[in-house]
């Protein structure tokens, strides 16, 4: 089994729900994102996928989110957008073009981390 990661970052604001503590009010973090890719085939290049492929699909889903209030995001409405929820949107959103996507992990701070993988 082979695994590769593409690591990206974005920056967004956000506030938690239902939630009794300073993460209630509406803060920003600069978010790093790393996709993980498992796969037992590699193609004629001995490739599992093209970084530039994973990368810009990246690039995609986390345009939707950089810069933004993600608390008004239609996805994210009523809910309160955690790292895991938004690890969680990250990963459906790139399994729609990637299949090979195994899980995304989401950074609000460089010690402060949620992951989202199905079994």
């Amino acid at each position: 089994m082979f695994e590769l990661k593409a690591q990206m970052y974005f920056s967004a604001a956000h506030h938690l729900l239902n939630y009794d503590g300073e993460c209630e009010n509406q803060h920003g973090h600069n978010w790093l994102v790393e996709a993980y890719v498992k796969g037992e085939k590699l193609d004629k290049s001995n490739i599992l996928i093209d970084y530039k492929v994973l990368k810009r699909e990246m690039k995609k889903v986390l345009d939707l989110l950089d810069h933004k209030d993600i608390n008004e995001l239609p996805y994210f409405k009523g809910e309160s957008p955690s790292s895991e929820i938004i690890a969680r949107f990250i990963y459906t959103k790139l399994k729609d073009n990637i299949a090979q996507i195994s899980k995304v992990s989401v950074w609000e701070t460089a010690t402060s981390c949620a992951s989202y993988f199905e079994e």
